[in-house]
């Protein structure tokens, strides 16, 4: 016979892993969109990639209108959303509502160059040493699916799947043992680029080639950290008008999310909702043979595993 101290110790155990099992359960249901409804934006949960939404702001009028803010009130915020999901009210259907991108109004859009070993390859430059930081200005962000305008300022307009870190806590000199506690989720980020002017004009600095109007599709939803087992080890691609582009995983980056930001915080105060590109892999037209651009009329999809993916029309 089990002594007291033996039995509720296994009592203990059993408990632990059925409030674990719980948690993971729930856990897989969070996935963070933002949407329009009747002309009203608002925040939700994806019941799944692609599902129909829970409606958080119908659920809850204490819960913020936009992503950023929700992410900003913590673990309270997280609380409310958990109750209005497991309620199993306020579910809008997907075809009911116009997807935005997740993250809408962010303090920084910060950007990773050269931070894929294989992208590196194939432009015979050199794996960096330290982070290659840019950035996008937050009017380039659009939603997952709208339309990508094509501006006339280009003639070499690219593609470029990035896994894109998305900021849970305000952040200064981070250790690399808390910098995971620093991070809400991941999105998909779709990086267009102007290779003409990022590689040829405007004294050979990037900004411009990166950050014109719609220029960083995003989407479509915030997936938690607790959901993805391991961000280092999704397969990412790029397809254009259904042809596979890019096909890699984010194993291959140079420096991966706990490295970008101890390094980042060394330099500026991460907060909620700052977002952090990180690096696209190989297969983007300006390196192919021949250089191949994107047209009027493209129809282009970046997806991640586990994340989701955008899809954008070149008009």
């Amino acid at each position: 016979m089990w002594s007291a101290r033996v039995y509720f110790d296994r009592l203990s155990s059993v408990c632990h892993r059925f409030v674990r099992n719980i948690t993971t359960e729930t856990r897989k249901r969070m996935r963070f969109v933002q949407f329009e409804v009747n002309g009203a934006q608002k925040v939700g949960v994806e019941l799944s990639d692609g599902g129909d939404i829970v409606d958080l702001n119908g659920a809850d009028k204490e819960i913020p209108d936009n992503l950023r803010s929700f992410i900003a009130g913590g673990q309270a915020q997280l609380l409310r959303a958990k109750s209005a999901v497991e309620s199993g009210h306020h579910v809008i259907k997907r075809d009911d509502v116009r997807l935005l991108a997740p993250i809408t109004a962010p303090e920084k859009v910060i950007c990773i160059g050269m931070n894929y070993t294989d992208h590196c390859e194939e432009q015979n430059a050199p794996v960096p040493v330290e982070p290659v930081i840019f950035s996008k200005f937050a009017s380039a962000i659009v939603g997952p699916y709208d339309d990508l305008q094509y501006c006339d300022e280009t003639q070499q307009l690219d593609w470029e799947v990035e896994m894109t870190v998305v900021i849970g806590k305000t952040g200064r000199h981070i250790k690399r043992e808390d910098a995971m506690s620093h991070v809400f989720g991941f999105t998909v980020a779709h990086d267009v680029s102007a290779r003409d002017w990022q590689m040829k004009k405007n004294g050979g600095q990037w900004l411009l080639g990166k950050t014109m109007d719609c220029f960083c599709p995003l989407g479509p939803a915030v997936v938690m950290k607790e959901d993805i087992k391991d961000p280092h080890k999704l397969r990412l691609w790029c397809k254009v008008n259904g042809v596979t582009k890019q096909d890699s995983s984010t194993s291959n980056l140079v420096h991966k999310t706990e490295e970008l930001l101890v390094f980042l915080s060394r330099f500026i105060t991460l907060r909620p909702g700052d977002i952090i590109l990180t690096g696209t892999p190989p297969g983007v037209g300006v390196f192919r043979k021949p250089p191949e651009f994107l047209k009027r009329g493209d129809i282009v999809e970046c997806g991640i595993e586990d994340i989701g993916k955008t899809i954008n029309k070149v008009v």
